[in-house]
């Protein structure tokens, strides 16, 4: 730390502002009034926040209304998450959120706020953060966290590297980003194209006719939540287990007892799920025995006529299709006759096998390139995280 710093007391530097603490009568046109919820992806979002009426908005203390160049932050969830106020735009705020207000000689707004996305800051939340389920920033403990601050021409020079380093990491992070994006893109094109040109011997059929069994999960007993069905060794999988697998389901989050299995039934290492509600036309092939409510089709194709690896990245390339013919007033949701009605191209099994392979083949390789992408966004943070620590050290 350089000599000309000093560690103030964030209270005694910056003015600490919170939202209304009793939630306002809303209307349908008026003064934006933002909680939590607004404050997304980095950006304060106007576009579905709460309105408030004028004569409220006039009636609120100024703690509850930032003014441009304050610093907004979030006090619950995600705590920080600083926004500088760039507009003079005139809004409310409720208790979840608050606001730092600087004498600008002293302290500059992109200074605090690049110290509340420091690992210095998350440090200090840890510390002293309230409650055990939603987290609570206590007002009177961030009075007393610690800023290690120079002189306001230090803080200038600071704030201008972060700046520009800043901007080139998120430049990486967006190419990084489209790369990745470009290797999903390109694993559906290929998928696509092969299923849009279907060659001359292959023939249409639906998938009852290529399976051994083909019908909807079982979970007979309400409520279906009821803890005495659960804790037990048979894997019990839902729609969201299904969204969240890649080709092959190797995880669950929750398992059958034995009164679980007697009023369910356990489908097979193999079975091709598919879920009808919520996240529907979703697809993904067991890896073990497992059971599954009746949101899931599932499907034990018969081996002589199909293979199963085929039959998922069938399913694959018809899912944005599928989900057009779900399309529901209150939630999307297909059924068991949309897969019983849909004709499928099946070309003869040795070519199944053969396109089976080359997906697999390209599946694995973009894999890969998505593992790399990752890793280098990871890296991206930690470079961020590291460049923030020397900031406030003194050591920029």
């Amino acid at each position: 730390m350089k000599n000309n710093w000093q560690t103030k007391k964030i209270g005694d530097v910056a003015k600490i502002c919170l939202g209304l603490t009793h939630t306002p009568k809303y209307v349908q046109e008026g003064v934006p009034f933002l909680s939590v919820k607004d404050i997304s992806q980095g950006k304060i979002n106007f576009d579905n926040t709460r309105f408030i009426s004028r004569k409220e908005f006039d009636s609120m203390p100024d703690g509850a209304k930032p003014k441009k160049d304050d610093v907004l932050f979030c006090r619950v969830g995600t705590i920080g998450n600083p926004q500088i106020i760039n507009e003079n735009k005139e809004f409310g705020i409720f208790v979840s959120l608050g606001f730092f207000r600087m004498n600008k000689e002293i302290l500059l707004n992109r200074y605090i706020a690049y110290w509340m996305m420091s690992p210095l800051f998350d440090q200090q939340v840890k510390e002293n953060v309230q409650g055990s389920t939603l987290k609570n920033l206590n007002t009177g403990w961030l009075k007393n966290f610690d800023i290690l601050l120079p002189p306001i021409y230090e803080q200038k020079r600071i704030v201008q590297i972060l700046d520009e380093v800043f901007e080139r990491i998120e430049e990486a992070k967006e190419n990084t980003e489209k790369n990745l994006q470009n290797s999903h893109e390109l694993f559906e094109s290929y998928l696509q194209n092969i299923f849009a040109n279907p060659g001359k011997e292959w023939k249409e059929k639906t998938l009852k006719e290529v399976s051994n069994y083909f019908g909807r999960g079982k979970s007979k007993h309400r409520p279906r939540n009821d803890k005495k069905l659960y804790g037990g060794q048979y894997p019990f999988i839902q729609t969201g287990d299904i969204r969240n697998s890649n080709h092959f389901i190797d995880k669950y989050s929750q398992s059958y007892n034995e009164v679980g299995l007697a009023q369910s039934k356990l489908w097979p290492k193999g079975t091709i799920c598919i879920t009808i509600a919520a996240n529907i036309a979703e697809t993904g092939i067991l890896n073990f025995n497992a059971c599954f409510p009746d949101s899931i089709i599932g499907i034990v194709v018969n081996p002589k006529i199909t293979e199963v690896n085929f039959v998922e990245y069938l399913l694959q390339s018809f899912k944005t299709r599928l989900k057009a013919k779900g399309k529901g007033s209150t939630q999307d949701n297909i059924n068991l006759a949309t897969f019983e009605n849909q004709l499928f191209p099946f070309p003869p099994l040795f070519e199944q096998k053969v396109i089976v392979k080359k997906l697999d083949e390209l599946s694995e390789q973009t894999k890969k390139l998505e593992e790399i992408y990752k890793q280098k966004l990871a890296n991206l943070e930690e470079l961020k995280k590291s460049i923030l620590s020397n900031a406030f050290a003194g050591e920029l």
